[in-house]
């Protein structure tokens, strides 16, 4: 027999030399429907293979939707005792002799708790027991400490730890470690437990547990006084996914030839005492687990994991403070009913997990979680029949694209596909609120891929415009505009035309000094990091990103498209950008150590607008002496230690929408006419600024008025209330002035002779 193999395209090739003539196979719409069933068959192969890749996205999709259906409300059994920030900060970092938590669990037995279950391991003989220190002391310094009138047993802390856990319901806690270093620790270990019953598929030749679960080489576990006081223990590893995310649990691994149960399963167990406990292995590659606890069947996957239905963020289950429990102020009875976690949320022991619905997870309440899901049987599974639908679902998606892209308009058939597309989404939502995760991805993608194919194969000539005007905007103006510039293309002016704008030019203050305290990487972070909200600000008020140049920021409204009321736009781009940062150096000073602190200037002026440059390197900017102005200005706010100036002629514009306190009357570097230049404020702020706003007004005007003794002790008694250079450089100027007072020429213009 001979085998062969085809490309998709050598048997697109095949098939149109079978069915006659390509070139005019692919003017029809054959082309279509063979490309749209090809790529329907290629997801169904990529369905059934699933890469990892892919694995990858039906995590993130499955967190998703548990962030949508979740649902709070737990059984009320499981609580949590926390050893947290207020336990540490009044009874001394961990580990905590143990005695004191002897003391601790002896308290949570009385509350009345079923089970309690140790998330901690106590692989070591307490230090600071009393024995410990006599020994130590005799060997380190060779001298003999006599302890009288303790009785014998308060000697180890040990031994009144274990005598504690004999005396309760309690189940202690282990951990596996799966990079052997060579001598394992199983000989040193005594690990109580329960042995599920294994029912294994009929015929089965290898019931090596090894093959159903994870199999650890080396285990961690309690001193053996701890390990003989409690008649079962559990294992508290969590196993991540390759994203980092905490979704799944196992409930069992395998030491040496036979299986563990977790810390829940086993506190769990503690609690019910199910007669039945079996787990069930099958050949069923889609239940290839069940854990059986009397008439309740649990769900594994093919490594023994539970898929954890996770309730909310942490704190969805009572947490009590260690501390509290210490003191004696919880009342009686409070854990009567109830299984008890004893863990920690404390940052500083590091037992804190990413999750789909909290990226800072207490892994304590993760045992939590598993015990509530077992009691309120809240499991979440993919049956045997989901690849079934699956697939059914890829084929579906791709020949009714197929068919509907080849017979109709793409903007025709976006609404039916869309409505296909909507119905699987909100189905596997559906079906996630029922407990099965049944992931639409294979046939969303198969329905995307189709329709981006096709509609690239029918209207490439038609879109080719339409792609190139998205490809040229879509990085400097807002979707709103793109949409206009496609809509109506004759509207666009590549070329070059006069307009006027509004422009912007934003600064950072010392940005070369605050650099070299930064490695590269650390100040490309920061640019990065600043960059993002600014621009943010600039495209949600229709504004046109021009170009960044370093740390400085160049952007105008009112091109490529008219944009009604483009002055007041830009003055809340400014002042919105100003508020941004102020957010931002919060999270600046925590990272980097450093503010931020920025200048803005905002001019509105005619412009040339248009495609600038040579004959193959060319940018859509715009050029002319107002942008110089502009330029300027956010050159002196450096001068008046102010964070934004604007020009006459955007005060003019808006001046009713904002408050502009009047700054200056100046002739900038290279201008030979002066300009009033001020600061714009929001009307919202004036009520907490009014009476410094009056005072400088009031100083002002005399200064205008060549009183400058009086302006001078106006602008002095506003700096003895701010700490703004603006009134500084008034006051000095004053004192110039009325050393040295001007002749009747004097026009009140500053002229600056620098940028």
């Amino acid at each position: 027999m001979t085998h062969f193999s085809l490309t998709g395209t050598t048997y697109m090739h095949a098939l149109v030399r079978f069915f006659g003539d390509g070139k005019q196979l692919l003017k029809g719409r054959f082309l279509i429907l063979l490309a749209g069933f090809v790529s329907s068959l290629f997801m169904m192969g990529l369905a059934a293979q699933d890469p990892l890749f892919f694995q990858f996205l039906n995590n993130k999709l499955f967190d998703t939707f548990l962030r949508q259906v979740h649902s709070p409300v737990t059984s009320g059994v499981p609580v949590i005792v926390d050893l947290d920030e207020k336990s540490l900060a009044e009874f001394g970092q961990w580990p905590w002799p143990r005695y004191r938590v002897a003391r601790l669990v002896e308290k949570i037995a009385a509350l009345g708790a079923d089970a309690v279950g140790l998330d901690v391991v106590f692989a070591e003989p307490d230090r600071t027991s009393l024995e410990v220190l006599q020994r130590e002391l005799a060997e380190g310094y060779r001298v003999k400490l006599n302890v009288t009138g303790i009785p014998a047993d308060l000697l180890d802390n040990d031994r009144i730890f274990a005598k504690a856990l004999a005396a309760g319901p309690f189940v202690l806690g282990y951990y596996f470690k799966f990079e052997s270093l060579g001598a394992t620790l199983a000989k040193q270990c005594d690990i109580r437990m329960r042995q599920p019953g294994l029912l294994w598929p009929p015929g089965s030749k290898n019931n090596n547990v090894q093959r159903i679960v994870y199999d650890a080489p080396e285990v961690v576990c309690n001193i053996p006084i701890l390990s003989n006081a409690v008649p079962t223990s559990g294992f508290f590893n969590t196993l991540p996914d390759a994203d980092g995310i905490f979704r799944r649990t196992p409930l069992f691994i395998a030491f040496n030839g036979k299986l563990y149960p977790s810390l829940a399963l086993a506190t769990l167990l503690r609690a019910k005492e199910y007669k039945q406990y079996v787990l069930r292995v099958s050949d069923d590659i889609f239940e290839p687990m069940t854990l059986i606890l009397d008439d309740l069947a649990i769900p594994l996957d093919e490594h023994g994991q539970f898929l954890i239905n996770f309730r909310g963020p942490r704190n969805s289950f009572p947490y009590y403070s260690a501390a509290d429990l210490l003191k004696d102020k919880l009342p009686a009875n409070s854990f009567k009913g109830k299984i008890v976690f004893l863990g920690t949320s404390a940052a500083g022991l590091k037992d804190l997990r990413a999750t789909p619905l909290d990226q800072i997870y207490p892994g304590v309440e993760a045992h939590a979680t598993v015990v509530d899901n077992i009691l309120r049987k809240d499991f979440i599974q993919q049956p045997a029949w989901y690849k079934h639908v699956e697939i059914f679902g890829v084929l579906a998606m791709g020949f009714l694209s197929t068919l509907l892209l080849t017979w109709t308009k793409a903007v025709w058939s976006l609404v039916p596909l869309l409505l296909c597309g909507f119905g699987f989404w909100q189905g596997a939502i559906w079906s996630l609120e029922n407990g099965r995760f049944l992931s639409p991805l294979y046939p969303l993608l198969t329905l995307v891929g189709n329709f981006s194919l096709l509609t690239l194969i029918k209207f490439w000539r038609e879109e080719s415009e339409k792609r190139f005007f998205h490809s040229a905007f879509s990085r400097y103006v807002s979707k709103a505009v793109v949409d206009q510039i496609v809509k109506s293309p004759e509207k666009l002016s590549l070329g070059g035309e006069e307009r006027e704008v509004s422009i912007l030019f934003s600064d950072i203050r010392g940005f070369t000094s605050l650099s070299e305290q930064l490695s590269p990487n650390q100040v490309s972070e920061l640019l990065h990091a600043y960059f993002t909200p600014m621009t943010k600000q600039i495209i949600e008020t229709n504004g046109t990103m021009d170009k960044f140049i370093g740390d400085a920021i160049m952007a105008f409204w009112n091109a490529p498209l008219d944009t009604p009321g483009h002055q007041g736009r830009a003055v809340k781009s400014a002042l919105a950008m100003l508020d941004a940062l102020a957010t931002l150096n919060l999270d600046f000073a925590t990272r980097f150590e450093l503010e931020l602190h920025i200048g803005i200037g905002l001019h509105c002026g005619s412009v040339r607008v248009g495609n600038m440059g040579s004959a193959d390197l060319f940018d859509y900017t715009i050029i002319g002496d107002n942008v110089n102005l502009a330029s300027r200005l956010e050159g002196l706010t450096k001068y008046y230690g102010l964070e934004c100036l604007v020009s006459e002629n955007i005060k003019e514009a808006c001046d009713g929408e904002f408050y502009f306190q009047e700054v200056d009357k100046v002739r900038v570097k290279g201008k030979k006419l002066p300009i009033s230049i001020y600061a714009p404020h929001r009307h919202a702020d004036l009520p907490r600024r009014q009476v410094e706003l009056d005072s400088y007004q009031e100083a002002l005007d005399l200064y205008k008025n060549r009183e400058f003794e009086a302006a001078s002790e106006g602008f002095a008694a506003l700096r003895e209330t701010s700490d703004k250079k603006h009134y500084a450089v008034y006051q000095e100027r004053c004192v110039a002035l009325a050393l040295n007072p001007p002749g009747p020429e004097w026009d009140q213009v500053f002229t600056h002779l620098e940028k």
